[in-house]
């Protein structure tokens, strides 16, 4: 689950880092040179050979321009003239002009290697200054200290990193919002619903945005406020075992959800992990209108030996379930589990239906049955539940191949309800309560 996401997380923090690492390690390392003393005696001893080599170098400069022209000027000449009198003698004089050109070059070159030299033998080597090279994009490429000074550079280097660890970062909102495109995109590939998805990156860039940290506490920081985030987005589950344990009376809950999301099979699960804890139940066959429904739900009932109450296929099914709210009252039973006909979340005239179930049972609890799988369908379905019948809690069916988890996030975030149990499996025993932490150790966070 949500791997891309941490993945995604470390790149970013790394980035953060280094960009800011490299401005510093810049910084640090020109005010070392900067601050580096040179001897007023040394200046001054080299002042006048150095103004005596630049007024030779300038006079030169200008000569070898001078001489360029000239070479230009001639070359233009000796292909222009036809005569070729005139063109051996301009030939003659451009290569006269290339001679005394490179000569001069020469004579250029012999002062700057001197300066050179004499730069040397001015700066002992404590003195000298670092040599930094910085790439096109302004980070630090390369660091040297020349000459016996590269002997020091381990300890220089050691403090320098010291300093870079201990040092405070603040992430900007440019920062930010470079990579929270991808951030959102990675929780919408896992189901998340967009409302949601929006509502957890505007959370995270409140909660690290201009906060100073240390490098070292950016990553751990960033996990654990999109951590805060999801479990402030899931709502935290109601007990019903221990609601079933304090009523007197029967408890009835109704099973409502779309078709084929496994409705029966979740109540057949239910009902077993009631038996394990001791607790007796009856089951409902309030879907009258799928063929072999009833059918379906006996079976479950023989296999736990749990009474199942059922009515003919067309009948009323809040009929049903008030006749097997009768049943449990009379037989002392703890708990009542009506079961419904699936009906799509776009027909407004199924979920009306639904109205008089709960008006006729009158539940203690209304619980809608979902895909983990499905993504933002099932959002959507819940939505359209909850909006028509009000719903209570959810159970989610086909949690253990469910990779994404994104699915969980939104249906608690959209109707503020909490998921109550997750299907886990084929067997009657695969079926456990949702833990919002070991949700979000799942999700890769921890």
């Amino acid at each position: 689950m949500f791997g891309k996401l941490k993945n995604k997380l470390k790149e970013w923090t790394k980035k953060i880092s280094e960009v800011e690492e490299n401005e510093e390690e810049i910084e640090e390392i020109v005010e070392e040179v900067k601050e580096k003393p040179t001897k007023e005696k040394k200046k001054k001893e080299a002042k006048a050979p150095k103004e005596k080599s630049k007024k030779v170098k300038k006079e030169i400069a200008e000569e070898i321009k001078t001489t360029e022209e000239e070479i230009e000027e001639k070359s233009d000449f000796v292909t222009e003239v036809e005569d070729e009198e005139l063109k051996e003698e301009g030939k003659e004089k451009k290569g006269f002009l290339k001679k005394l050109f490179s000569k001069k070059e020469e004579t250029l070159e012999e002062i700057e290697t001197e300066e050179e030299i004499q730069k040397k033998e001015e700066i002992k080597p404590e003195e000298e200054n670092l040599s930094i090279k910085i790439d096109a994009s302004g980070g630090r490429e390369k660091t040297t200290i020349q000459g016996e000074a590269e002997e020091i550079q381990p300890k220089e280097r050691q403090s320098f990193f010291k300093k870079i660890v201990s040092s405070k970062k603040t992430i900007t909102e440019e920062e930010f919002r470079e990579y929270s495109e991808d951030l959102e995109m990675i929780l919408l590939e896992n189901n998340v619903a967009l409302e949601v998805a929006e509502k957890i990156i505007e959370e995270l860039k409140e909660k690290i945005v201009g906060i100073e940290l240390s490098k070292k506490e950016i990553e751990e920081t960033i996990n654990n406020s999109l951590k805060e985030i999801i479990e402030s987005v899931l709502i935290e589950p109601f007990d019903i075992i221990e609601e079933i344990k304090n009523k007197e009376e029967p408890y009835v809950m109704i099973f409502c959800g779309i078709n084929g999301v496994g409705k029966t099979t979740q109540i057949a699960k239910f009902a077993h992990m009631l038996k394990d804890k001791g607790i007796t139940s009856v089951m409902a066959a309030g879907d009258t209108f799928r063929a072999a429904a009833v059918e379906q739900l006996k079976k479950h009932g023989e296999n736990l030996d749990v009474k199942v109450v059922s009515h003919d296929y067309g009948s009323d099914p809040a009929s049903v379930g008030f006749d097997a709210i009768q049943y449990a009252k009379k037989n002392n039973i703890k708990v009542v589990l009506i079961d419904t006909a699936g009906r799509i979340h776009t027909a407004t005239n199924l979920l009306r239906e639904m109205e008089k179930i709960k008006r006729v049972c009158k539940p203690d609890r209304t619980i809608f049955v979902g895909e983990s799988i499905t993504g933002n369908d099932a959002v959507d379905q819940v939505k359209a539940f909850n909006e028509t019948i009000g719903i209570d809690g959810i159970f989610l069916s086909k949690a253990d191949i469910d990779e994404k988890g994104g699915t969980a996030l939104s249906v608690g975030y959209i109707t503020k309800k909490p998921i109550i149990y997750l299907g886990t499996g084929q067997g009657y025993e695969d079926i456990e309560p949702f833990n919002k932490e070991k949700f979000i150790e799942k999700l890769g966070l921890d």
